[in-house]
């Protein structure tokens, strides 16, 4: 069962399906750093570190073959309300946006690679207004007809809120499990970075300055040192035995019980990364690899179900 992972990032989509048995043949992921995390964590797939813009579709077919399966992740920045930028049209934000025509480019590799099933991430707000329509009828040039999953990440083993759809031509909806994961669940277990002897990947202390320190040590469990118009709250102290608000490349979470940020490896447990999954690059670039990926809990759900269909494929 093959694979291929469009913005493909650190790699959550593409962990998801691996672990669930599927050959990811290939990527395309143009930002140097998020490739070569991808690389260290799959290094028997090719990454294709371009543009996905410049990419020939029909002559990558030639060299990759026939894939069963195409995922994706196009950035959200266009569609996302807590941007505060994004064009007021929601059409403007898919057709005239040049980061949020990336979805498009997402369809031109299915015109051209025909998978029998795709899965498409993207926030919520992609559908909005007539969105929802416009997408159905891209989708459907390229010969699919589509359903809008929507799959919130808490119920599948993830100690988070984080809703999101996932456009594929077939149904998704993943068994839900029964015993859902709170903060302290994931990172309960971590040392604190400051004193521990283990060599835990990317588990290194962030340096706060003092003012930082006093700031956050008067934060009770739910409350953030930042709130942008209402939108967006950050610096949040995270309630041990809740699920964290939802995981974003900005997002900064202070631990429940000690006064400093989590660690790009407890970030990373929130989203249900197992500790082998490595992340390069600066500590930034780190934080956004985690925040702005499919949870890998996530992917292999939906992995499991399009594992299911393709066995009942002719």
């Amino acid at each position: 069962m093959k694979v291929i992972d469009l913005f493909a990032g650190a790699g959550g989509f593409s962990r998801g399906f691996k672990e669930e048995g599927f050959e990811i043949v290939a990527a395309v992921e143009n930002f140097p750093p998020k490739a070569k995390t991808y690389q260290i964590n799959f290094p028997e797939t090719f990454v294709f570190v371009e543009d996905i813009k410049r990419l020939d579709a029909e002559k990558l077919k030639k060299e990759i073959g026939e894939v069963e399966v195409i995922i994706g992740g196009p950035p959200c920045e266009p569609f996302t309300a807590i941007n505060l930028k994004r064009k007021e049209n929601p059409l403007d934000r898919l057709y005239n946006d040049p980061i949020g025509r990336l979805v498009l480019h997402f369809i031109r590799f299915l015109k051209a690679f025909k998978p029998a099933i795709f899965v498409m991430e993207e926030v919520p707000q992609v559908m909005e207004g007539p969105l929802r329509e416009a997408l159905q009828k891209e989708f459907k040039k390229a010969g699919y007809e589509v359903y809008f999953n929507i799959l919130d990440a808490y119920d599948y083993r993830t100690p988070q809120i984080r809703k999101r759809v996932f456009i594929s031509n077939v149904p998704l909806n993943p068994p839900k499990v029964r015993e859902k994961l709170t903060v302290w669940d994931a990172i309960g277990d971590l040392p604190d970075p400051r004193f521990s002897e283990k060599e835990i990947p990317n588990h290194e202390y962030v340096p706060l300055s003092a003012k930082k320190r006093r700031a956050i040590a008067k934060l009770g469990w739910g409350e953030a040192l930042h709130s942008f118009g209402g939108r967006f709250k950050n610096w949040i102290r995270l309630h041990p035995y809740k699920p964290a608000p939802t995981v974003r490349g900005t997002s900064r979470f202070i631990h429940p019980f000690e006064d400093r940020l989590l660690t790009v490896r407890e970030q990373a447990r929130l989203m249900g990364y197992p500790d082998y999954h490595i992340f390069l690059g600066g500590r930034n670039v780190q934080y956004d690899s985690v925040g702005e990926s499919v949870p890998p809990t996530v992917a292999r759900a939906i992995a499991e179900v399009v594992k299911e269909m393709l066995k009942k494929t002719p």
